[in-house]
């Protein structure tokens, strides 16, 4: 298959993952705390988890907040724990979803709380804030980001350039 069309397929694939992963975690939260309303189809945005939130506690809506976050890092880190078996596979395809996932999963929620949250709505963070004030949500984030790049750039996309490069050379 084309690298072209495996890295699109591989970031489509890590999106979805994202969305299961992050999404999935707000609903079961929702559901436990029997405020779950629907599923909002965002446009390009994507999803969300819409619940009755007048129903909710600051401390409830705080946590059905960060439970999406806290999914995807441990998500993020089990796609780590992985790394060396999925690299082991043969499948170009399936390595590829492997990196973005990890990616994705690691580096999206930290941007987002940090940086993107101030231009495009706070999202998870209003929520976060109810929990602490958004300074420390927002410095406990940023860490968790740093961490999380330090570990992409120095275990996990080491492992991967090294399977493609050998699976390349075996060719």
């Amino acid at each position: 298959m084309n690298r072209r069309i495996r890295q699109y397929l591989g970031i489509i694939a890590a999106v979805v993952v994202y969305y299961v992963v992050h999404e999935g975690a707000h609903l079961l939260t929702a559901l436990y705390y029997g405020v779950f309303k629907n599923v909002q189809f965002m446009g390009i945005i994507g999803i969300q988890i819409d619940v009755y939130n007048t129903r909710m506690t600051d401390t409830q809506l705080g946590v059905l907040c960060i439970m999406g976050p806290v999914a995807t890092f441990i998500a993020g880190y089990l796609m780590v724990f992985l790394t060396q078996s999925i690299c082991n596979l043969k499948s170009d395809v399936v390595r590829t979803i492997g990196w973005y996932t990890s990616l994705i999963l690691l580096l999206l929620d930290p941007i987002y709380l940090v940086v993107l949250q101030h231009f495009v709505g706070g999202g998870d963070m209003n929520g976060i804030s109810l929990l602490m004030p958004e300074m420390y949500a927002t410095l406990v984030w940023l860490l968790v980001g740093i961490v999380n790049l330090y570990t992409l750039i120095k275990y996990v996309y080491p492992k991967y350039s090294l399977s493609f490069n050998k699976k390349n050379s075996e060719r």
